[in-house]
């Protein structure tokens, strides 16, 4: 009787666990389809899913000693930017006012070739 009862238990316990789905590799695809596990996330100028740490502008966090990074993506007139900081949930959007970009929060400025300031309010947060 004891090894009927041990037998259902196993079976019991294996139909259970076949009826769990199984974590699917790169099944966490958001909203646009771009998959955060493969270090991709929306640019909303490109359109597309990106790599942010494949981005050619890098700026380097001032309060963590360059330890955090963000990426900056221009659109192609020029006229936007797209900021990628680690601590937002979706990236941001600067308009070009002048010589530099900037919203509400933030203002991008260019300090030679290739070389960027990220302000937000009067603090520089990037260079």
């Amino acid at each position: 009787m004891k090894k009927v009862f041990i037998l259902a238990a196993v079976c019991v316990s294996a139909f259970a666990f076949s009826q769990t789905e199984p974590a699917i590799v790169g099944g966490d695809r958001d909203a646009h389809g771009c998959i955060g596990s493969a270090g991709y996330t929306y640019s909303k100028i490109k359109k597309d899913c990106i790599r942010t740490s494949e981005q050619k502008i890098k700026l380097s966090e001032v309060a963590s000693s360059g330890n955090r990074m963000a990426a900056v993506i221009f659109s192609k007139d020029m006229k936007q930017a797209e900021i990628f900081l680690y601590n937002e949930k979706e990236s941001v959007i600067l308009k070009k006012s002048g010589k530099v970009w900037k919203n509400a929060n933030y203002t991008l400025s260019s300090s030679g070739k290739m070389k960027y300031v990220l302000k937000k309010g009067n603090v520089i947060i990037y260079t």
